[in-house]
């Protein structure tokens, strides 16, 4: 009996799997729910770029293009997903919806079934289905008689549908963030919902990316590269109370690394801010009619409401017995687990690191292959 790895989701943790896994001459094969690889990168909004560098932001074994910028925009990662699956001749098996992985008491270790019953079974199965799977998509008190608009932030493209209209994001994370400063920039009334505190970093100092700023003071002792993240911090974006917005009491690095929140990456939101181009309003509590009315009491109207309120990856949809192995977030702690669930890897679902996602899913993807290939002899010809 052939035995070949299963991979889920033919985004960059899939496609970052299948390429370490086809250099290393093992055979796999790729199930992806949509007809493209790297899907979700497709469906994101026009100006998004990476908040990451290029050089640390590469799946392995095909660096980005030299003339491309040092923050890859939408288009272009795109671009190199699919030269990524031609060069190391991934070809998914499209439109695959995978509703269950569950074990298999006879042969091989594992069982995959797609929603139109169709079955793979494999000692190896790399779930690669990402963090953004399933968008959250909170409710309120009221909204199904608002009587603007209410959409998730990956419904949106750009600001040409909102001009003439009155804008509210939920939630300040990084797509929040961007969302707003891109409406801004354009003349769109807008504001932003913000429930708690948060940490804003700029993209860049003087020229160099703060990203690699911030791996260099992660290596300085006695706690020394919190405290100039913090002084950095101060001097550049400066006290937001008085727009509104209240700053966390750990440092950027101390909160990505204990809670797995990125920071908010500024690329001019802050400027908006402070210029009474971007509002900064409280919590949502609940609408009535074409009000929002936020946490204060207060309340205004508003044409559209963007949910930039995150996602989530919802492994239990598939998958049962993950509770040993999940941390508070119901995200996997480790790439390959042992146990009842050797033989299932999770590549690309540890967001506690300063390389970014991809990062992770670089890291990731070499710890899977190393484990996958530990574990199989090799094939004979």
């Amino acid at each position: 009996m052939k035995n070949y790895s299963i991979i889920i989701g033919a985004g960059p943790a899939g496609l970052a799997t299948a390429g370490r896994l086809r250099q290393a001459g093992k055979d796999f094969v790729v199930l992806e729910r949509s007809e493209q690889v790297g899907h979700l990168w497709h469906l994101h909004y026009d100006r998004l770029c990476l908040h990451t560098v290029k050089q640390l932001s590469e799946l392995p074994g095909l660096p980005y293009p030299d003339h491309y910028p040092t923050y890859v925009s939408r288009s272009q990662l795109c671009d190199y997903f699919t030269a990524y699956a031609k060069q190391f001749a991934i070809e998914p098996i499209f439109k695959v919806e995978v509703s269950s992985i569950s074990p298999n008491t006879d042969g091989l270790r594992w069982t995959v079934v797609a929603s139109d019953g169709r079955e793979w079974s494999s000692d190896h199965v790399v779930v690669c289905s990402g963090l953004n799977r399933v968008p959250n998509t909170p409710s309120w008190e009221g909204q199904e008689q608002f009587s603007g608009s209410i959409e998730h932030s990956r419904a949106y493209k750009n600001p040409s549908t909102y001009q003439d209209k009155k804008v509210l994001v939920v939630g300040m994370g990084n797509t929040g963030a961007e969302i707003a400063l891109d409406l801004a920039e354009k003349g769109v009334d807008v504001a932003i919902s913000v429930r708690g505190a948060v940490n804003i970093v700029p993209r860049d100092i003087n020229g160099r990316p703060t990203q690699l700023t911030g791996k260099q003071l992660e290596k300085l002792p006695f706690g020394l590269g919190d405290w100039l993240g913090n002084q950095i911090r101060r001097f550049v974006i400066g006290d937001l109370r008085k727009y509104g917005l209240k700053t966390k009491k750990i440092s950027p690095l101390q909160q990505l690394k204990e809670t797995g929140m990125t920071p908010v990456i500024d690329i001019g939101t802050v400027a908006m801010i402070k210029s009474g181009k971007i509002k900064v309003l409280p919590d949502v509590r609940s609408f009535e009619g074409d009000n929002v009315i936020f946490s204060d009491g207060s309340k205004q109207p508003y044409d559209a409401v963007i949910l930039a309120t995150g996602y989530r990856a919802n492994l239990a949809d598939f998958l049962t017995g993950l509770d040993p192995i999940l941390d508070r977030y119901d995200l996997p702690k480790t790439p390959s687990p042992e146990g009842d669930l050797a033989g299932i890897h999770f590549v690309g679902f540890d967001n506690y690191k300063l390389g970014g996602l991809l990062g992770t899913i670089y890291t990731d993807s070499e710890t899977v292959c190393e484990s996958i290939c530990k574990a199989t002899p090799p094939q004979s010809a």
